[in-house]
């Protein structure tokens, strides 16, 4: 990607923003996790708003939005949480695109809804590459700006190339909603063996509530005690009733220490430790778990794996609408 002349100079950098895109693949073995959006629509949402790929580099806003400068024209789209953006102090639509001018500042009202607003600019950002891909992994120091959140003073680059228009809107059909009461599903394992009938009944039919503690690595949720089939531990493994020899943890895998407040793992998790999975989240429903905010009550849903495959192909199809739409 070569750079347009168009830049971002950022003059408040919001609570923590990060530049994001589609993920790295291919290193999670080797204890690197994917990152990239945690609301993976949003992004393809907002990149196709403006012209770009779906995997494109955006910014991810949480909680509380940047001020942004921008030194040449653009099209912009904002999509995600519900954070209205504003150009010069005048609202702007979310799920649409529209321009912004040479010494426009774009900035954002109060956060109503969700958790995670995407910024995607027409070309998409032009900050440097590791290991395939420009997303924020702050532990690692990769991608983004020197592998960090954005900070006062950083000028962006925009790649040139994508052929956006202002105009383009989103149908409400194709929006998710923003909720404080959601369902999240799941398939159960792999170590739900060690739940008591009693205590899979609890994480069941427990309506959890979601912790501050909620971030790229993890959402720890509260409400129940999880009952565990006694035992002796096997060597290896620690005396916590939710300890195991150690494991790979999938992507939206749900860890629960001691028995309470459940851990559903994101995508900046570590790739592996010594807690049970009782559950894994189906990959669609990340994102639904990325826009909850603290205090979102949460009950997981059991579905099997034919089920989570027909909806992984029902959430694609989605994606398929939502760029044909836009292509009109």
């Amino acid at each position: 990607m070569t750079a347009s002349s168009t830049t971002l100079e950022v003059r408040k950098p919001g609570l923590s923003t990060t530049i994001q895109d589609g993920g790295r693949s291919g290193y999670y073995h080797l204890g690197i996790p994917p990152s990239g959006a945690l609301d993976q629509y949003s992004l393809a949402a907002a990149n196709a708003l403006v012209g770009n790929g779906a995997d494109d580099a955006v910014l991810e806003i949480v909680y509380m939005g940047p001020e942004l400068r921008f030194t040449g024209p653009a099209v912009v789209a904002v999509t995600g949480a519900e954070i209205a953006p504003r150009v010069n102090g005048e609202a702007r639509p979310q799920w649409e695109s529209f321009d912004v001018a040479e010494g426009d500042v774009l900035d954002f009202d109060y956060l109503k809804a969700g958790s995670r607003a995407y910024l995607a600019v027409s070309g998409g950002f032009d900050t440097r590459v590791d290991l395939g891909s420009r997303s924020t992994y702050v532990i690692g120091s990769l991608g983004g700006v020197d592998g960090r959140p954005i900070a006062e003073g950083d000028v962006l680059p925009v790649g040139s190339g994508a052929t956006g228009r202002s105009g383009l809107v989103v149908p409400s059909d194709l929006r998710p909603a923003m909720s404080r009461d959601v369902e999240v599903r799941v398939v159960m394992g792999l170590y739900d063996h060690r739940l008591t009938d009693r205590g899979r009944a609890t994480f069941l039919d427990t309506t959890w509530t979601l912790t501050p503690v909620a971030d790229r690595m993890g959402f720890r949720y509260s409400g129940g005690q999880l009952e565990t089939v006694d035992r002796e531990p096997p060597f290896g493994a620690g005396q916590d009733p939710s300890n195991i020899v150690d494991s790979p943890y999938p992507i939206g895998s749900i860890q629960v220490p001691g028995g309470v407040e459940p851990i559903v793992l994101h995508r900046d998790a570590v790739s592996g430790g010594g807690y049970m999975m009782v559950a894994t989240v189906i990959s669609g429903d990340l994102d639904v778990v990325a826009q909850s905010a603290p205090r979102t009550r949460t009950r997981f849903v059991e579905v099997d794996l034919e089920t989570a495959l027909q909806l992984r192909a029902e959430r694609k199809d989605r994606i398929a609408r939502l760029y044909a739409a836009l292509s009109d």
